[in-house]
């Protein structure tokens, strides 16, 4: 169904956007229609956490596994909630000007409507959500750092 990829070249460290995407209880104060975030359990590799996405009439809850293989790796993987599946990662990869970083998500609703209601807008969306990392990382580690020119957003073929 919905998938997106995208690679853009960051002027920040591996680590320092690993540390970003893994504060997934930070994300409300930043990401779109992300209302609610609750990590349930955390180890130094593995948490699991609720996140709650608010979008005009619709509000859902899901939980994830977030798999943090530190400094070049976040993977999440669907547990409960409205989807049938989804996949989602983060790449860090050094670069001598910061990290190449590599977006991934490939998501099903179980609900027709839902589904049928976010690929309207869907590509867009994620679009909106990876700028919202970028914008944080300027935040929190300097505007001095800013991306470089050259990123790029390649969409990933449809399977649906």
């Amino acid at each position: 169904m919905p998938t997106h990829a995208e690679r853009k070249i960051l002027r920040y460290t591996p680590e320092q956007m690993f540390d970003l995407v893994a504060d997934v209880r930070r994300y409300p104060e930043f990401l779109p229609w992300c209302v609610g975030a609750r990590v349930l359990s955390s180890t130094e590799t593995v948490l699991i956490a609720d996140l709650t996405i608010g979008f005009k009439m619709f509000r859902e809850t899901f939980r994830s596994r977030v798999t943090l293989e530190r400094p070049d790796h976040v993977h999440v993987t669907y547990e409960t909630g409205p989807f049938r599946y989804l996949n989602n990662h983060w790449r860090f990869r050094p670069l001598p000007q910061g990290c190449e970083v590599e977006f991934f998500v490939d998501f099903e609703f179980k609900s027709r409507i839902l589904q049928m209601a976010i690929g309207v807008v869907f590509n867009e969306a994620v679009r909106l959500m990876v700028r919202a990392f970028e914008r944080r990382a300027m935040m929190l580690y300097g505007r001095s750092q800013a991306p470089v020119a050259g990123g790029s957003a390649t969409p990933a073929p449809s399977s649906g």
